[in-house]
């Protein structure tokens, strides 16, 4: 979010939550992107606050995280002392979540990383919730690339690079038939919390449909030695795809993530040498 938008968004959040009577005396931001995460205190509620042209995910996002954490997920939840809706107020579409003390100086291990996105993966698929599909993110990220107009830095080279890339590997893992379930879409390191409570999931917003080995190639590498029954020309697959997605967005004119046109590059040089090192031909 713009450093312009950023204070009206935080008095938003601040505001939301007063109203609603839980006590505000100050507000951090500990996130900012295309939205941003603010620690209310002392109420300790996390309000997540986006521009109202994001309301609609700020509502699939709502109901993601009520229907898994009635299913036992390990996710955060939202904020149990107000209703559990999309609030708006001057401009912004506002969210209010438990919020979650990390705990300091401990990684976690790749097996219990894979133990944890194994736990979520069963109560997702207990889970009747109706979501996108994972070509349907594809489809996005292609969009971008094929839309010169929204990414004009991205030079012809990259370009075609991306475009092929999404295009091939999309129709090849549908090819492959995989058994499909929800996801959680983005499960990698930056969206998965150490708290007291144990690890949780955050940021539910991206959930969607497909392969297990979809979800499984956000993780860090390690992670995929510890989940059981893996695919494992599928997932390389997956990684690739998932690279390719990833940089297609920082190419984005709006995109907001902080040094995004260096991690464009970097990405695009990530393809390109998975590509050479896995065989994949994706040529039109």
């Amino acid at each position: 979010m713009e450093p312009s938008e950023v204070q009206r968004a935080l008095e938003a959040g601040r505001s939301t939550a007063s109203a609603l009577g839980l006590r505000v005396d100050d507000g951090v931001v500990v996130h900012n992107s295309n939205r941003i995460a603010v620690r209310l205190t002392p109420c300790d509620v996390l309000a997540r606050v986006a521009p109202l042209a994001h309301q609609a995910g700020a509502e699939f996002e709502v109901e993601v995280g009520r229907r898994l954490a009635e299913a036992g997920c390990p996710v955060e939840e939202l904020e149990p002392r107000v209703e559990p809706r999309v609030y708006v107020r001057d401009g912004f579409a506002i969210t209010l979540w438990t919020y979650y003390e990390a705990v300091p100086s401990q990684d976690v291990a790749p097996a219990e990383f894979a133990q944890t996105l194994e736990r979520h993966h069963t109560g997702m698929r207990q889970t009747d919730l109706t979501a996108p599909h994972f070509t349907d993110r594809v489809a996005e990220a292609q969009w971008l690339v094929d839309n010169r107009a929204q990414t004009p830095e991205l030079d012809d080279t990259g370009r075609k690079l991306l475009s092929n890339t999404l295009r091939g590997l999309r129709r090849a893992i549908v090819d492959r038939g995989a058994p499909e379930q929800l996801l959680h879409g983005e499960p990698h390191a930056g969206n998965l919390l150490n708290t007291k409570r144990g690890l949780l999931f955050i940021d539910l917003e991206t959930c969607c449909r497909g392969p297990v080995e979809f979800d499984i190639a956000h993780a860090p590498e390690e992670v995929s030695e510890h989940y059981p029954a893996v695919n494992r020309e599928l997932l390389r697959e997956c990684r690739v795809l998932m690279r390719a997605m990833v940089t297609a967005w920082r190419w984005d004119r709006d995109d907001q993530l902080p040094d995004g046109r260096y991690w464009g590059v970097e990405g695009l040089n990530q393809v390109r040498v998975a590509l050479d090192r896995f065989g994949m031909d994706v040529a039109d």
